[in-house]
């Protein structure tokens, strides 16, 4: 396809790294689509930070910067640490809602067998990954408060 191409490779492989990186969703229509390109030099401490906090949003470094980016724009009082600490609490709370359901689960069957009239050896262990839970969602709603 398209003329002749290096030893052992198809005209699609150019394009497989990229995409085990991006997420797929729906393309961007009308006056919304991005169309412009900036480019942003960055020193190795910066881009691994920025990196990392993309990642940690499951997001491309480029949407992460221009969502970061237009956050900070439409709050001028807001600061890009502000604006990266909300995005961490929200992935905590994200984080700690899977690990409620977990408990939740765990904490079902223990119910199960204590309703049978047996005790369960693992009661205690459920309970305290019930109470860790709590305290990590305490710890993030205060996160989230203190930055408001």
């Amino acid at each position: 396809m398209g003329g002749s191409q290096p030893e052992g490779q198809s005209p699609s492989s150019k394009h497989r790294t990229s995409e085990k990186t991006a997420r797929k969703r729906s393309p961007r229509s009308g006056n919304d689509k991005r169309v412009h390109v900036c480019c942003v030099r960055l020193n190795d401490t910066e881009k691994t930070v920025l990196t990392a906090a993309a990642a940690a949003t499951r997001a491309s470094l480029p949407a992460f910067l221009a969502r970061s980016g237009l956050a900070a724009a439409s709050d001028l009082n807001n600061t890009a640490a502000a604006i990266a600490g909300r995005r961490e609490t929200i992935s905590e709370l994200f984080a700690t809602r899977r690990h409620l359901n977990q408990v939740g689960n765990n904490l079902n069957q223990a119910s199960k067998a204590l309703n049978s009239g047996s005790w369960p050896v693992e009661i205690d262990a459920v309970l305290a990954a019930v109470n860790r839970a709590v305290h990590r969602v305490d710890y993030a709603v205060q996160q989230l408060i203190a930055q408001h």
